[in-house]
């Protein structure tokens, strides 16, 4: 096979073989194709786009490209959940916790902050001594012991993967729906699970702006599933504001706690809730979905939740300490109170806004080598729909240094908008259920 050949067919919008995309993928991760053709193939890709076999080919030779975990050995179903990313979106870390706690092995391999969202192992790591790292053999003794891991991608996951998003990354194809998909479940696949739990965002905060682009995205990733024998289903839920009050990693581990503690906001709680109940569905842990939502809030409630978050963080080096005292997280040395310019009701938040304010004071990166500050971020204390006076706090801003409060200040002007009257159709957290055969929603 000549790699120029498969280019151009794919340029013209020809179809390729399951071998024949296993050798590009191959070829490449071993360093016998030059990155500008496998470039050229990527955006043609990214342009003619993929047939269904072409995709689950794709994720294939990813996935198959390192070590994909063998998990035969510990008993049930093992489940994970994935979300595209959103700002605030720490459901995460209670919904580990949860599943776990109801007899589900959690097996969950996660990403960094990317651009305005935030990254599950950044939360993580604000968590002093919490250790992300962990080799597959660590990752499999912590499955074990607390039926629970939380790390990053490591080595042996799905190499092609690393090297393809890189040059994804500087080639303008990080967009392509199947290459998003590809990248995603050839990750998650190499968990070495039973089903997957799919949390695709949409709105002002999310990557795929529109109800379309999001639905399209989990369908391909639902299908690819499928196609490779696993259990699938994807919620398509709001980031048209931030998730929860707290946005930033320490906060949000602190908002995490309150949740499992019984308190936290609403929108938070149902969201976490819902994706746990699924996750018991598809582990058969549960006969309905109903009964899922009853199983999981039953674990907070009873504070099964919290000691197995206790637990798990104990198991991965961390300060178990900081779940009974979240004082025990970084805080930050200044707050600033951000207030309403005029009389009325909050009827929209920019929501990618509110993410870029808090990256810039510190809670994330704006290039690859930055060192992110967990104690940085944003307290909201208006969501869409609240009443607000004049001068009242429409947030607090958590920050270290003065040098970018000025920028976090005029992203929030931008982000808020105070009209006179509520908005007359509130969004539902839960826009659509996209289900895999043999499931009901």
């Amino acid at each position: 096979m000549r790699p120029l050949d498969l280019i151009r067919r794919k340029r013209d919008a020809g179809e390729l073989s399951s071998d024949e995309i296993q050798f590009l993928v191959r070829a490449y991760t071993k360093d016998e194709i030059p990155d500008y053709q496998m470039a050229a193939w990527l955006m043609a890709v990214f342009i003619r786009g993929m047939n269904g076999a072409e995709l689950s080919a794709l994720t294939g030779a990813m996935l198959h490209s390192g070590e994909v975990l063998d998990l035969s050995g510990l008993p049930g179903s093992k489940i994970d959940k994935h979300s595209t990313g959103g700002v605030g979106d720490k459901t995460s870390l209670i919904i580990a916790p949860v599943v776990a706690a109801g007899g589900v092995t959690v097996p969950m391999i996660s990403g960094r902050g990317l651009g305005h969202t935030g990254g599950t192992l950044d939360k993580l790591q604000s968590i002093p001594g919490f250790n992300i790292n962990l080799s597959l053999s660590e990752f499999l003794r912590a499955l074990q012991a607390s039926g629970c891991g939380l790390i990053g991608q490591t080595a042996e996951i799905a190499p092609a993967d690393k090297k393809l998003y890189a040059l994804r990354d500087v080639t303008a194809t990080v967009e392509s729906p199947n290459l998003i998909c590809a990248s995603i479940m050839s990750k998650k696949l190499a968990e070495g699970i039973d089903g997957l739990v799919l949390d695709v965002k949409t709105g002002s905060g999310a990557f795929m702006k529109t109800e379309k682009d999001s639905v399209h995205l989990a369908e391909l990733m639902v299908e690819t599933g499928e196609r490779m024998g696993k259990k699938m289903v994807a919620l398509i839920t709001d980031m048209d504001q931030p998730l929860g009050l707290k946005v930033g990693n320490a906060l949000e581990v602190e908002e995490c706690i309150e949740v499992m503690n019984g308190g936290g906001p609403s929108d938070l709680i149902e969201v976490s809730v819902e994706l746990s109940a699924w996750m018991f569905y598809l582990a058969d842990k549960t006969p309905s979905v109903e009964r899922g939502r009853e199983l999981a809030s039953g674990l907070i409630r009873n504070g099964s939740a919290l000691s197995k978050f206790r637990e798990i963080i104990a198991q991965q080096k961390g300060d178990p300490l900081v779940v009974d005292h979240p004082q025990r997280l970084p805080h930050s040395q200044h707050q600033s109170s951000f207030e309403s310019p005029s009389t009325g009701f909050v009827s929209s938040i920019q929501c990618e806004k509110v993410g870029i304010a808090s990256l810039v004071l510190g809670g994330g990166r704006e290039k690859k080598e930055d060192v992110i500050d967990p104690a940085v971020g944003l307290v909201l204390h208006k969501k869409v729909g609240n009443a607000v006076r004049e001068g009242e706090p429409l947030c607090t801003i958590h920050y270290n240094s003065d040098a970018h409060l000025a920028d976090a200040r005029n992203l929030l002007w931008q982000a808020y908008s105070i009209a006179p009257k509520p908005p007359s159709v509130k969004r539902p957290l839960i826009h659509r259920i996209i289900v895999g055969k043999g499931l009901q929603a």
